[in-house]
C-alpha cells in the first residue's frame, strides 16, 4: 500500500519503518529539514532498540522514504497517519494544535479519496473535529480512522511488529477492511484487531494507560504502607499477582511513573471528564500519589542522614523515566536530584544514554561521569533510580571501597537485603523491611 506518515517523532518513525519492513511503500513526512536530512543519511535520533538498522534496512530497498514535502505526500498515498505532537496544555488538555493544522494541510493538498488515520494520542472526539477541519478544504471524498498506538518504550519495535491487539476506529466496513488488511501481516499469529467506533477507539488509548498508572500506583501505596508495618511488598505482589483477576504485570512498587504517555494521558482524561460533569476521583487521586511517590527515595536519604545533607555527595544512577530509552520526560529523577540539589548535596550522575538529554535540563549543576563506579566514587550515598541491566549486578565490594560513606538507596527493590548486610553496605529499599 502507498502511506503517508506525517510526523517523524517516536511514533511516526517506529509506524513507518514497521508498515515499510512489510512491503509498504512509506513517506515520512517532517517539517523540520534537518531532521529529513539526517533520517536519509540513516541517523535516527531517537534511541529505541531495533529502530535504527530498521530504518536503515528499509531506505536502502527503497520502501522507506523521507520527505519535507506534505502536499506531495498526500497526493502519493492513500493511507494518512497524523503522528505529531499533542503536548499537554496548562490545564492539563491535549494540544490538538498540530494535529488539526496537519489536517488542515492535508485537505488543502487532497486530489483523491484518503484515508486520514488518527495515530497521535487524542481525546475523545478528535476524529470528528479532524473530519470537520478537513471538510473545510476539500471537495474531495475521505475517511478519517481512529488507530492508537500502544508502543512502549524500549520495546517499541517488537511491540508494533507482534502487537497483542490493534484498535481500529471507524464507522465505515470498507475501509475497516483496508486496515485490516494493512495489519494483517502483524497479527498472522491470531491477536485480535478490534473494529469500533472512533470516539471509542479514543478513548480505549486512555482508558489504558489510566488502569496501567493506577496499578503502579497502588503497589507504590501499599509498598510505603509496608515499611510502615513490616510487611514485604515482595511477597504481596506475587500473593496477588498469581490471582488470574490481577495479573503479574506493572505489580513493581518503585519511585513513581513518568515518561510521555502515562502523565500526559492521564491529565488529559481527567480534563475531559471534567469538561463533561464528571470528575474520575480515582485518577486524580492516581496523580496525586504519583507526585508524592517521587519523593519517596530522597526521605529515605534525609532520614538516614538525620535530616542534614548540605555537603553531602552522592550518585545517581539512572535518569531515563525507564530503561532502554532516552527519554527524561517527567523522570522521576528529574525531582530526585533536584530535592537532593534543594537540600544542599552535590550529585554525581550516570545513564546509558540519557546524559545529554539530562544535560539539557540541569546543565552544570551536576557532576556527569562516564561510568556508574565513577559516579559511587567519593559519594556519601548511592541512589538507583532506573533499573538498567548494567546496575542489575554490581561490584559491591567494589562499590563499597569507592564510596565514603557505603549506603544505597534502592529506588527499584533491586538488590538482596542479605548481600547488602553480608558486603557491609546500609541498604533502603521501597516495601521491603525484610528479606524474601
Amino acid at each position: 500500500m502507498k502511506i503517508c506518515i506525517i510526523g517523524t517523532g517516536y511514533v511516526g518513525l517506529v509506524t513507518g519503518s514497521c508498515f515499510a519492513d512489510m512491503g509498504n511503500d512509506v513517506i515520512c513526512v517532517d517539517k523540520d529539514e534537518n531532521k529529513i536530512r539526517l533520517l536519509e543519511g540513516g541517523e535516527v535520533s531517537i534511541y529505541e532498540p531495533g529502530l535504527t538498522d530498521l530504518v536503515r534496512r528499509n531506505h536502502e530497498k527503497g520502501r522507506l522514504t523521507f520527505s519535507t514535502d506534505l502536499a506531495d505526500a498526500v497526493r502519493q498515498s492513500l493511507i494518512l497517519f497524523i503522528a505529531v505532537g499533542t503536548p499537554q496544555d496548562e490545564d492539563g488538555s491535549a494540544d490538538l494544535s498540530h494535529v488539526l493544522d496537519v489536517a488542515r494541510d492535508i485537505g488543502r493538498a487532497m486530489d483523491a479519496y484518503k484515508i486520514i488515520v488518527d495515530k497521535s494520542t487524542v481525546p475523545v472526539g478528535t476524529a470528528d473535529r479532524v473530519r470537520e477541519v478537513v471538510g473545510t478544504e476539500t471537495t474531495h471524498p475521505f475517511d478519517v480512522v481512529s488507530n492508537p498506538e500502544f508502543l512502549k518504550e524500549g520495546a517499541a519495535v517488537e511491540d508494533f511488529m507482534r502487537p497483542e491487539r490493534v484498535i481500529i476506529g471507524t464507522d465505515d466496513v470498507r475501509v475497516a477492511e483496508i486496515m485490516k488488511e494493512l495489519y494483517g501481516p502483524f497479527t498472522r499469529t491470531g491477536n485480535p484487531i478490534f473494529i469500533m467506533d472512533p470516539r471509542s477507539a479514543e478513548l480505549t488509548k486512555y482508558a489504558a494507560n489510566a488502569f496501567l498508572a493506577t496499578k503502579i500506583s497502588f503497589m507504590n501505596e501499599m509498598a510505603n504502607l509496608c515499611d510502615r508495618l513490616g510487611a514485604n511488598i515482595e511477597w504481596i505482589r506475587k500473593g496477588i499477582g498469581s490471582d488470574s483477576r490481577i495479573g503479574s504485570k506493572f505489580l513493581f512498587p518503585g519511585v513513581g511513573f513518568g515518561g510521555s504517555c502515562f502523565p500526559k494521558d492521564l491529565a488529559a482524561i481527567a480534563k475531559t471528564a471534567r469538561e463533561n460533569g464528571y470528575a474520575l476521583s480515582i485518577l486524580d487521586a492516581v496523580m496525586n500519589a504519583n507526585k508524592q511517590q517521587k519523593s519517596v527515595l530522597v526521605e529515605k536519604v534525609l532520614d538516614h542522614f538525620d535530616g542534614d545533607i548540605t555537603g553531602k555527595s552522592f550518585a545517581v544512577w539512572g535518569l531515563s523515566f525507564k530503561p532502554n530509552t532516552d527519554d527524561i520526560r517527567e523522570a522521576p529523577s528529574i525531582e530526585i536530584v533536584s530535592a537532593l540539589l534543594g537540600a544542599g548535596a552535590r550529585v554525581s550522575v550516570f545513564d546509558p544514554v540519557a546524559m545529554d538529554n539530562f544535560r539539557s535540563i540541569f546543565s552544570d549543576r551536576v557532576r556527569y561521569v562516564d561510568n556508574a563506579y565513577d559516579a559511587a566514587d567519593g559519594a556519601d550515598g548511592l541512589l538507583l533510580v532506573t533499573e538498567w541491566n548494567e546496575f542489575r549486578n554490581p561490584d559491591f565490594d567494589r562499590i563499597k571501597e569507592l564510596m565514603n560513606t557505603p549506603v544505597i538507596f534502592d529506588g527499584r527493590n533491586q538488590y538482596s537485603r542479605r548481600e547488602m548486610k553480608h558486603v557491609g553496605i546500609s541498604y533502603y529499599c521501597i516495601g521491603r523491611p525484610k528479606e524474601v
